[in-house]
């Protein structure tokens, strides 16, 4: 962890103090714009795809709205090129860029200063993604990847739990969970940012949850762990998301807004997911560890009791 002369210390202190890798602008820890994709990747571009890239730039809600067949019309060219121009961009196909696109503009469009002055903010609509954003976070842990995101939690020496401002029910919801069944959980405040980092190494694992727009602490503390050999798991919303190209072990949730701040409901369900899973994981282990809990609760009155 330490280089040959650096004490434990030096070392935390330089990630924090001294490194400006870590040192992170607002513009480099916000969401990506398609202006900025295009331009990492307009070295692999043909030339087809440049004149694309030339029409969504000049104007995003042309994939925002439009389907694969309106933009090829636009560019004049066929609709598999527009699907090839998504998959450069990082994307699974042109659907995964439309959604990306989407909540890009729709971030422009409702920070909470603007949502606020919008009037009513309990719409059916607005009730139906709620109900549907969280639905969906089942779906995000199928297919094995809840059991790839809590294996690491189970193993791991210690967890570090870390969160952004929206995000950190999620993160409560965890800390919570996981402390009841498992040792050595511990919570990242921005305060015990330098000093959590002195215990941590590669035998620990880490928790990040953040969405748009990213917490400057969130990421930074997310990298400065990885940089300690600690792996990550990264609770997120967008493939493009500052902590998901981090980590291997990430899952994208999808976040709506309520009134004029985001829901927390799908980080709160990931959360309940991935301390079950642990549960399950655990086997024995889980429930010894609850029947101790038991025991104190009972030793200590934690409950009332009429």
């Amino acid at each position: 962890m330490c280089s040959a002369g650096e004490s434990p210390w030096f070392w935390c202190n330089k990630v924090y103090t001294t490194d400006m890798s870590l040192q992170q602008t607002d513009q480099s820890v916000s969401q990506d714009s398609i202006q900025d994709l295009v331009s990492a990747a307009a070295d692999i571009l043909t030339p087809t795809e440049r004149r694309i890239a030339e029409v969504v730039v000049a104007d995003p809600t042309l994939i925002a709205f439009g389907s694969v067949s309106d933009l090829a019309s636009r560019v004049d060219t066929s609709r598999p090129s527009i699907v090839r121009f998504a998959t450069k961009l990082g994307f699974q196909g042109y659907t995964d860029l439309q959604s990306w696109v989407r909540r890009g503009v729709v971030r422009q469009l409702s920070k909470p200063s603007d949502r606020v002055r919008r009037g009513k903010h309990t719409s059916d609509l607005s009730r139906q993604e709620i109900v549907d954003a969280t639905l969906s976070v089942a779906d995000v842990f199928a297919d094995g990847k809840l059991a790839s995101l809590a294996e690491p939690i189970v193993s791991a020496r210690k967890v570090w739990i870390i969160s952004g401002e929206s995000s950190r029910a999620g993160a409560y919801v965890l800390l919570s969970g996981l402390s009841m069944i498992r040792p050595s959980v511990n919570l990242i405040e921005a305060h015990t940012v330098g000093r959590d980092l002195c215990h941590a190494d590669q035998r620990d694992i880490a928790v990040v949850f953040d969405f748009a727009r990213y917490r400057r602490n969130a990421v930074t503390t997310a990298k400065g762990l990885v940089d300690l050999g600690v792996p990550l798991v990264a609770i997120t919303d967008s493939p493009l998301s500052p902590l998901a190209v981090l980590t291997p072990l990430w899952c994208e949730l999808n976040i709506p807004p309520v009134g004029p701040f985001d829901s927390s409901l799908p980080a709160v369900a990931a959360a309940e997911m991935l301390v079950a899973e642990v549960v399950d994981q655990l086997g024995n282990t889980a429930a010894e560890r609850i029947d101790k809990l038991e025991q104190q609760w009972r030793a200590t009155g934690t409950f009332y009791e009429a």
